[in-house]
């Protein structure tokens, strides 16, 4: 089962994590496909019906995004609303029905403040909830998230480790 990768990062050249995560993706070509829709649509022009297929062709789907704003990456939120559109996604006809979704999203703060007692008062969990619903009304089964936390504190080591850990939660999708 080959998994699509869809990533939203709008600057990858001068990302860590999400660079860091591209280049372990890219050793698995034959199970892994990457598509990143900021080098895709520098424009914004999103071609609907080439998403579309390319969703079609994979049954495990997974959203790769840095956290902005307690969401994503404007570009993806533009995505969801073209690609999933109505008697195709949703309405009549449920075209990726059946189908596994997640989300890897790298975060900048500290783990512990994503809680109730921590300075952003939701866990990651909770400011997901959108995406979750999202996935959920298409009928689409929502598979575990996958985080990292402290993106600017994590040491080349841990984040080296932690790109081999993304690569065994996309292997480790049913």
């Amino acid at each position: 089962m080959k998994t699509l990768v869809i990533l939203a990062h709008p600057d990858m050249e001068n990302s860590r994590i999400n660079k860091r995560w591209k280049e372990e993706l890219r050793k698995y070509p034959d199970k892994i496909t990457i598509h990143e829709l900021y080098k895709e649509y520098p424009d914004w022009n999103i071609n609907i019906e080439k998403e579309q297929e390319l969703l079609s062709k994979h049954d495990n789907i997974i959203f790769e995004f840095p956290l902005y704003w307690y969401s994503s990456p404007p570009i993806l939120k533009k995505w969801f609303d073209e690609v999933l559109s109505y008697n195709w996604a949703y309405g009549n006809e449920y075209r990726l029905k059946g189908k596994n979704i997640g989300f890897a999203v790298s975060v900048g703060g500290p783990e512990q403040e994503y809680s109730k007692e921590g300075s952003v008062r939701f866990s990651m969990n909770e400011i997901l909830v959108p995406f979750e619903a999202t996935v959920k009304y298409i009928k689409v089964n929502l598979i575990s998230h996958y985080f990292v936390f402290d993106t600017e504190n994590l040491s080349d080591e841990k984040l080296s480790e932690n790109a081999e850990n993304y690569i065994k939660y996309i292997f480790n999708i049913n």
